[in-house]
């Protein structure tokens, strides 16, 4: 499995980037099914917070639901006009809203384990010195 270890901003870019991109595939697979997009949005935002660096860590909960929202530009039902589109995009983050909670969540968790171990091994390299 890869290691990459992305920055705060990186993390951002990675996950709204795979969110846009899942919501264009969702749209032209599947016609917009969004319990497809969301579900789609829970690994994205596990592997958002195991990638960003330990310095950027608490950047991962905070990036994961801006990057469903871009996601959602795409997946949202709407129609051709600029307030039809906002209008959908309003709708889909306000119905789907417990995805994007669980995502949320699910960031968070792996960001706290991750705090929690780094802590843990730099007390036991403190108590070896």
């Amino acid at each position: 499995m890869p290691n990459p270890r992305l920055t705060g901003l990186g993390g951002g870019l990675f996950s709204g980037v795979l969110m846009f991109v899942i919501g264009c595939l969702d749209q032209l697979l599947f016609g917009a099914s969004l319990t497809v997009y969301c579900v789609l949005f829970l690994p994205v935002c596990l592997l958002t917070a195991l990638w960003v660096r330990a310095g950027d860590l608490l950047s991962a909960p905070v990036v994961v639901p801006i990057a469903f929202a871009v996601g959602l530009l795409p997946a949202s039902e709407g129609g051709n006009g600029f307030g039809a589109r906002l209008m959908g995009l309003v709708t889909a983050l306000a119905t789907q809203v417990g995805w994007l909670y669980a995502g949320t969540l699910v960031a968070a968790a792996a960001v706290l384990a991750r705090g929690v171990r780094r802590a843990a091994a730099r007390r036991q390299s403190v108590n070896r010195r």
